[in-house]
């Protein structure tokens, strides 16, 4: 495990919890080891297509474990970071402009398609209500958790191209009804890409 993240929460900070334990081993870190931190979490910044932001207050260790292990399943990172070393981070990436987002209890996605981490921490949420959706970046843009469900609702690439290379060898009115409801879903989330880039 990197020098920025342990699976440990702190019983006075979230009650009910079963053992004391802190999430945020860079609380404790030095000087030297937070720019180590920092230039891990920017690199991962720079390199990812999608980061989700989450709220993950009242869930247990054991949740917790859970929930990281499915999105790691997906190609997924998710980390709960330090908010100061999470906006220094974001600097000079495209994460930077959500980095008024990094405050309160926040837990992070972390993609590298614009939709498996936004889809797998929805699909999460539905089964454990506690996790909380709050936005996120994808390809460089903030989206409110709205926008973010629409481009949750789009296939995955590898999906896509199935769903396509099959409705080839169908008639053509099937193939017009999958392009159809493809381009409408994909319509809709850019959309409000459109929407929140020129508010």
């Amino acid at each position: 495990m990197g020098l920025i993240y342990s699976w440990r929460v702190s019983e006075r900070t979230y009650p009910g919890f079963e053992e004391k334990r802190s999430l945020r081993k860079e609380d404790h870190l030095n000087k030297e080891e937070k720019g180590k931190a920092i230039a891990e979490l920017k690199k991962k910044f720079s390199e990812a297509k999608t980061v989700i932001f989450t709220d993950y207050k009242g869930m247990t260790v054991a949740e917790l474990s859970d929930l990281r292990r499915v999105l790691r399943a997906g190609g997924v990172d998710y980390r709960v970071v330090k908010n100061t070393i999470a906006r220094r981070a974001s600097q000079d990436t495209p994460i930077s402009v959500a980095k008024d987002a990094f405050k309160g209890p926040i837990a992070i996605a972390i993609g590298y398609d614009p939709v498996t981490a936004a889809k797998k921490v929805i699909e999460f949420s539905r089964k454990n209500e506690k996790l909380k959706l709050c936005g996120g970046v994808i390809e460089g843009k903030y989206l409110g958790i709205q926008e973010v469900r629409a481009v949750a609702a789009l296939p995955p690439r590898e999906v896509l191209l199935s769903i396509l290379a099959g409705t080839f060898q169908a008639p053509l009115s099937k193939l017009a009804a999958t392009l159809a409801a493809t381009v409408s879903s994909f319509g809709y989330a850019m959309g409000s890409l459109k929407t929140k880039r020129e508010a």
